[in-house]
């Protein structure tokens, strides 16, 4: 990984990436949740993987999966399972018609929720989208050491979601703290 330019760093929520610090890769999986998208027409979830690659990180799996609980509690589990992946990022089934079950298949896995992760979504949103953010549930939380961030399902949300959150937080080199250095410590007890 490259040092970060300034163009790179236009957004970094008060934050600034420290160069001199050691970048280190994560493998995280991605899943789309949907009922109309298939490989072919899953935009989301390429440009999630693009800007991760892009990031320096390492797509580990991708997955798409129905807007069924028990279909995306199997993907998640398989992932966090497999020892290879240390985030997973969803994309779609957040919102809030009676199809949207993402928050319903992932919030009881959560050993940790990580508040904040939705809060400060939204107030991003606000400025992409208005209102409109209102519509989603998106959230974030621990699953047996691996972090999870459930994002809506436009393009838009997940470049807001990734550009503006999750890149940074994914950043070992992002201070005055990241979730990279809190990794190693996700299962103590």
């Amino acid at each position: 990984m490259t040092d970060i330019s300034e163009a790179d760093t236009a957004f970094l929520g008060g934050g600034r990436i420290h160069n001199d610090r050691p970048f280190k890769a994560v493998g995280i999986a991605v899943l789309t949740i949907s009922d109309t998208r298939d490989e072919d027409s899953d935009t989301s979830g390429d440009v999630l993987a693009r800007r991760i690659e892009f990031a320096g990180h390492i797509v580990a799996d991708r997955g798409l999966v129905r807007d069924d609980i028990d279909a995306i509690r199997a993907k998640v589990m398989a992932w966090v399972g497999s020892g290879r992946i240390d985030a997973i990022i969803t994309t779609g089934g957040t919102g809030i018609t009676g199809r949207d079950v993402t928050p319903e298949a992932i919030e009881p896995l959560l050993n940790k929720r990580i508040e904040g992760f939705s809060t400060l979504f939204h107030m991003l949103s606000y400025q992409t989208v208005g209102l409109s953010t209102l519509q989603s549930r998106a959230l974030a939380g621990i699953i047996n050491g691996v972090f999870i961030f459930c994002l809506p399902g436009s393009n838009g949300a997940v470049k807001d979601g990734w550009d503006k959150v999750i890149r940074w937080q994914l950043d070992s080199r992002h201070g005055p703290c990241n979730m990279v250095e809190l990794m190693p410590r996700l299962t103590e007890t």
